[in-house]
């Protein structure tokens, strides 16, 4: 049988072909995960699937007869359960299609045993070993973040320094460009003054001459009448 024979076998039971592969596929990945994780998987009454890691050894090639180097290695191994082994054997009946031939889990099996408390250990341990060498990298991290800032504060202090010497400079300058305005601004209504001042004398001067020259005809024609 393979798998999609298996999936056929179970379709029925499951709702469907489609449900049937996608059971399959759910169970075969978690027990390769878990294997290859270093769990070990248990099934009551069908076995468990766990890994072994095999020492390098010596081992002969049955082609050559040469003795030949084994480097050491991990594999994945299946001990069948007493239940599996007693229905192979015949020393046990395998029930009907519609009865379960794997006993149900008893109660309370299902809630984890030894073997997921130590691997929750080992992943509890991994995670403080992580988090110890991770704690000089943030230390480390924190330290250049203050000497970056220190270094740009000092930076800092010299531009404003120089925008504060700049200023009064520039309040000078523009006093001098007020007092050069007012300047200009008076040159340019002195003439102007003038002008309105000569104005205002020329009439006051013609009308003088007017009055002496109309004296001197008066006393003129005073003369000519007394001879």
């Amino acid at each position: 049988m393979n798998k999609a024979q298996l999936v056929e076998a179970i379709a029925d039971k499951l709702g469907g072909r489609q449900q049937a592969a996608d059971a399959v596929d759910a169970v075969l990945d978690a027990i390769v995960r878990a294997v290859v994780a270093g769990d070990r998987v248990s099934v009551t009454g069908f076995g468990s699937f766990e890994k072994v890691d095999r020492p390098a050894r010596y081992a002969r090639n049955p082609q050559t007869g040469e003795r030949v180097r084994v480097k050491k290695t991990s594999v994945p191994r299946f001990r069948a359960g007493q239940g599996f082994k007693d229905l192979v054997s015949g020393t046990k009946k395998l029930p009907k299609g519609g009865e379960v031939a794997v006993k149900k889990a008893p109660k309370g099996s299902l809630t984890g045993g030894k073997v997921t408390a130590k691997a929750a250990a080992k992943k509890a341990t991994a995670k403080k070993a992580a988090a110890k060498k991770a704690a000089p990298a943030k230390k480390a991290a924190v330290a250049k973040t203050a000497a970056a800032k220190k270094v740009t504060a000092k930076k800092a202090a010299p531009a404003k320094k120089a925008t504060a010497k700049k200023a009064p400079a520039t309040k000078a300058a523009a006093k001098k460009t007020t007092t050069a305005k007012k300047a200009a601004t008076a040159k340019k209504a002195a003439p102007a003054k003038k002008a309105a001042a000569a104005k205002k004398t020329a009439p006051a001067k013609k009308a003088t001459t007017r009055t002496t020259t109309a004296r001197k005809t008066t006393a003129k024609k005073a003369a000519a009448k007394k001879k």
